[in-house]
């Protein structure tokens, strides 16, 4: 085949080259690769490192980063006693396949054949016979190789591509291959060396043990060349007795497409990758609804007085918080009380005050630096100015806020600090503002953001947009805030370069093993796999039946893994937020393998909360409805990190929604904010806003628990309410007709017809399908008051105050809430208490006192009242009183 070569290269070592996972030590990069011993005499290539205090938890295994790496080495051949190179001298034609011939070696014997014809690429299988004891590694060297100058675009998992090229030829081991094949693009063709579908199995789950191969892009002279070594030096089958034999089969490809398209191609040629999934288990809005309930309840571990998620998974005695858009998001949507009252409203406050997204009371806590500072607001500025439109823009100080962090730097999350004044936010003061000069400056910004970061191909790990190189979002460009500024301007410009982040990010998602036609037998003996992390940490075994269940359900063929850091251990996470930006970016760019990638990280995998990723094992321990409905200690499947629970039902509203956005081409539309939350939690939020339902303009969706009851689980649906007609789109996720007995709960819409609240829907394969019902009564709970359009701002809305260095702000939120709220920024190291008196509406003094840091308060007013007149009485550490009178917020009449 021209340009691929029967070049082979083999490695010896009489000793076990003692295969580990080590740090790279590339700057600025959280990355482990794979290592071995130095042989002796040759270069320890394997920078030294030093493991953070602030890293460790979930994901970061101490195994890899308390080990010792002096001594050791990434380059293959530094690991090695001998490194042999192998050529044909001559070959043989018969038929489709050309059988190669080897020179005889003393050390081992090689055999290799290649099927010309073979679909979907050529196949070579090479058979390797070992004559000494000793550990060995075949290597296929003999792709096309390019000097960097001649190359478009590289991509070795997980972390290099474009033109990122590694600085040192690591290998990638087969657990962390989303394809298992390094690619190169030159001269309008790319090519790679890619596992054969059966020598990469789909159980066991891919582990490190159970690696038989791993690929490379850099060879020994430096230049870009695919290249797959089997089996992994020092890993399973690598030591051999003399007359051992070993072979192995790889393909070939040579596609006359980019690189981002060629991995499409090998994905669905070679691994059969389509929209596989279908709901089967629960439709999405059950999962919602069961997973909203389990936000409110013990065991999604909020913790009142710290207004925050547990995160003692983590970081023993913080909490944590993102967002206090997703619990608004859902209270909205969901017309959901209690998710206001007990979630929404304290992360408000949370997020205007705290310092950081990680808050810990404990002085000495140092993993992942949390603060505890109340030195707000944490909110970005993208959560301000949506707060700020959400409620009305009667809120001035949110806006002031948000233009007060614009030209900042604040450190939110470890210790990245972010740069504020960017087009980014430009963009979003703009939509809350309406004001062109911050128009413009999105524009111009992201117009140079596209000269400099897209038109020009990244060759390091420097991008001053990527806020730290760890989550995925930061390793490709801003194609999700790029998205929604095409949606703003139509500038095709926009989507042309969101297309290609959204192409490169496909690039984390597991794309291989192929996903096989028969079922896979899960949880043998009645017991699921138990995390090693967990496990570490004193939690119990979880039993759950033994059954046999079809491979795809068990599949993460769609999912990422959590991090360039983590993904040694976290196979992959359900927490999926791109897809719905995949959902939406590929209706708009006319890209199935986008749109099926979204479809393939959702639906059908969970009936509730199903913790954070898949591990150890294949398991249905996560598809079960009681699964989170657990003591934090009797979980043992999977990590559970409870800030996460919100984002994920933002994430399965913000899917749903766009499903019938994309179903229905755009006529079912409703508009939306943004909720940027941080590393990859971004989704949009909705029902602030009414939108259109086909014809009909100014609906508002109105998706409360429980409102239908479906006799068919495969139909999702969208559900919004205008005057006194109910409007329903029902989204088919099989790819066969469906019809539905659809019953609607009368608790939540009265029918005055007979008959009229349950009816038969018929839906073809993965269509949609849309009700209206008219003249009906519907009385929501809490949405009217969230959304309401009252009176305008009142003014003079935010304090500061000396004593204490207190901030204090009126908080007036359509017809849900008013009230002030005050915090503290000093602790206990120089204060003892606080006091704030007032009068309330009633006349009679109210005083209220904290003791004990944080100190902050609450005040309720009548939702008539238009301010607050207030006294702040801050007690010093020794006893000193200092007082602050006639505070005034708002009109106090």
């Amino acid at each position: 085949m021209s340009g691929f070569l029967p070049h082979f290269t083999v490695l010896y070592s009489p000793d076990d080259p003692n295969l580990a996972m080590r740090s790279a030590g590339i700057t600025d990069v959280n990355y482990n690769v794979a290592t071995w011993k130095t042989y002796p005499g040759k270069v320890s290539d394997l920078p030294v490192s030093q493991k953070n205090v602030a890293t460790a938890g979930d994901g970061f295994d101490d195994r890899i980063l308390e080990a010792k790496s002096s001594g050791r080495t990434v380059s293959l051949s530094h690991a090695a006693a001998e490194v042999i190179e192998v050529r044909a001298t001559d070959s043989e034609r018969r038929g489709d396949t050309l059988f190669y011939h080897f020179p005889s070696t003393d050390g081992f014997a090689l055999k290799a054949y290649l099927l010309v014809e073979d679909k979907p690429y050529p196949k070579l299988h090479f058979d390797f016979q070992a004559k000494q004891d000793g550990w060995y590694t075949v290597g296929y060297t003999g792709a096309p190789a390019k000097g960097l100058d001649e190359v478009e675009e590289i991509w070795q998992p997980l972390i290099w591509q474009e033109k990122r090229f590694p600085d040192k030829p690591y290998l990638t081991l087969a657990y962390r291959c989303p394809i298992p094949s390094a690619l190169v693009e030159a001269d309008d063709w790319t090519v790679g060396v890619l596992a054969a579908p059966e020598e990469f199995p789909f159980d066991p789950l891919p582990l490190l043990q159970n690696s038989r191969f791993g690929i490379a892009v850099r060879d020994s002279r430096g230049n870009a060349q695919p290249q797959l070594w089997a089996p992994v030096f020092g890993g399973v089958g690598s030591e051999m007795k003399t007359g051992d034999q070993f072979g192995f089969t790889c393909l070939l490809p040579a596609i006359k497409q980019s690189l981002t398209y060629a991995y499409e191609d090998i994905a669905r040629e070679a691994f059969g990758f389509q929209a596989m999934r279908k709901n089967e288990i629960s439709s999405l809005n059950q999962v919602i609804d069961r997973m909203t309930d389990y936000a409110l309840s013990e065991y999604a571990w909020f913790i009142d007085s710290l207004k925050g998620c547990a995160y003692s998974t983590d970081v023993p005695g913080a909490v944590k918080n993102v967002s206090s858009l997703s619990p608004l998001n859902v209270a909205t949507v969901l017309d959901n009380p209690r998710m206001f009252e007990e979630r929404a409203y304290p992360t408000m406050e949370y997020m205007l005050s705290r310092e950081k997204f990680l808050f810990a009371l404990d002085k000495e806590q140092k993993i992942q630096n949390p603060s505890r500072k109340l030195a707000g607001p944490v909110a970005p500025i993208s959560e301000l100015t949506a707060l700020y439109t959400v409620f009305g823009k009667r809120n001035p100080f949110l806006l002031s806020l948000a233009e007060q962090e614009f030209g900042r730097s604040r450190i939110r999350n470890l210790d990245v600090a972010e740069k504020s004044d960017n087009w980014i936010n430009a963009m979003y003061l703009y939509r809350a503002t309406g004001d062109e000069r911050y128009l413009q400056a999105a524009i111009s910004g992201a117009d140079q953001y596209i000269k400099d970061r897209i038109d020009e191909k990244q060759r390091k790990f420097d991008d001053p947009f990527a806020g730290g190189f760890f989550f995925w979002p930061a390793f490709t460009n801003r194609w999700i805030e790029l998205l929604e500024l095409y949606e703003i301007t139509q500038n095709q410009a926009y989507l042309e370069a969101a297309h290609d982040g959204a192409r490169h990010y496909a690039q984390f998602c597991w794309m291989s093993p192929a996903v096989p036609d028969h079922g896979v037998t899960v949880n043998v003996g009645g017991k699921a796999p138990m995390y090693w992390y967990l496990k570490s940490k004193g939690h119990k075994q979880m039993y759950f039946p033994e059954e046999t269940v079809p491979a795809w359900r068990v599949s993460e063929i769609g999912l990422t893994p959590e991090s360039s850091g983590t993904s040694t251990g976290h196979r992959a996470i359900f927490m999926a937020n791109y897809a719905p930006w995949m959902l939406r970016l590929g209706y708009y760019a006319k890209d199935n393998f986008l749109q099926e990638i979204a479809k393939d990280a959702i639906v059908g995998r969970y009936r509730n909360f199903p913790g954070y990723h898949m591990n150890t094992a294949r398991t249905t321990a996560y598809e079960k409805a009681d699964y989170p409905l657990r003591p934090h200690e009797e979980l043992s499947v999977n990590s559970f990190h409870y800030n996460h629970i919100m984002p994920m039902i933002s994430m399965l509203l913000d899917y749903l929604i766009t499903d019938a956005y994309v179903k229905s081409e755009g006529r079912i539309d409703f508009p939306s904010e943004y909720i940027e939350g941080y590393a990859y939690l971004q989704n949009k939020m909705y029902g602030h806003h009414p939108g259109k339902f086909e014809n009909e303009t100014c609906v508002q969706l109105w998706m409360p628990s429980e409102l239908l009851e479906i006799d068919e689980v495969e139909l999702n649906y969208l559900s919004a309410r205008k005057g006194n007609k109910l409007y329903l789109a029902f989204m088919n996720q099989s790819d066969q007709p469906v019809s539905a007995r659809v019953l609607v709960n009368d608790a939540l819409v009265r029918c005055d017809e007979p008959g009229q609240c349950s009816f038969t829907v018929e839906v073809g394969p993965s269509g949609i399908e849309t009700v209206v019902l008219e003249n009906v009564e519907i009385n929501p709970a809490i949405q009217d008051k969230i959304i309401a359009k009252t009176d305008g701002e009142v003014g003079n809305d935010y304090l500061e105050i000396r004593p204490g260095n207190a901030k204090a702000m009126l908080m007036r939120l359509s017809d849900v809430v008013n009230t002030v709220y005050l915090y503290l920024s000093d602790d206990e190291s120089s204060v003892r208490s606080a006091r704030v008196t007032y009068t309330d509406v009633a006349g009679k003094e109210q005083t209220i006192v904290d003791h004990s840091y944080p100190y902050e308060f609450t005040i309720p007013l009548d939702m008539q009242q238009k301010g607050l007149l207030f006294c702040l009485e801050v007690t010093d550490t020794d006893g000193r009183v200092t007082r602050a009178e006639n505070l005034r917020l708002g009109r106090s009449k």
